[in-house]
């Protein structure tokens, strides 16, 4: 089965008044919206895990230790983590972390939690499974024949 991680920050610890982010979100609408995302994604046929993390030093390894638990076919960072300029260098070690701990995962962004399947659906069609780099389907063509 196909498995997604949503990674965000836990919403207890977001500044909704920072202007880059949403106009009137709140910890309770991020909730709701990670419920609607969660709900989607078991529609779609995908398992999914939240991870939240805190906005400070502990983000990457957080992110890193809940890649290493299971294989995910792809992991969507909230907007909440991207978009306040001034968190880049955290969000710069959240991508960091993806790419370390599972280079073989989709990389996916949501512009509100509730957007999070379709972001999914951009890089995994309904039902797949991400291509692990160096297995024998990633030495195969989508027809099944090897690669030269």
């Amino acid at each position: 089965m196909t498995r997604i991680l949503l990674v965000g920050y836990d919403p207890e610890t977001v500044d909704f008044s920072d202007p880059a982010l949403p106009p009137g979100m709140t910890a309770e609408k991020v909730r709701a919206g990670i419920a609607v995302a969660l709900k989607q994604f078991a529609e779609r046929g995908w398992e999914a895990d939240v991870g939240f993390i805190q906005p400070d030093e502990t983000a990457g390894p957080t992110v890193e230790r809940q890649l290493a638990s299971t294989t995910y076919d792809c992991v969507v960072i909230g907007a909440g983590v991207r978009l306040p300029p001034r968190r880049l260098a955290l969000f710069e070690a959240v991508i960091n972390a993806v790419h370390k701990a599972a280079p073989g995962a989709a990389i996916a962004f949501n512009t509100r939690p509730e957007d999070s399947a379709d972001a999914v659906a951009r890089w995994l069609p309904v039902g797949s499974r991400a291509v692990k780099p160096g297995t024998q389907q990633d030495e195969t063509t989508a027809s099944g024949k090897r690669r030269p």
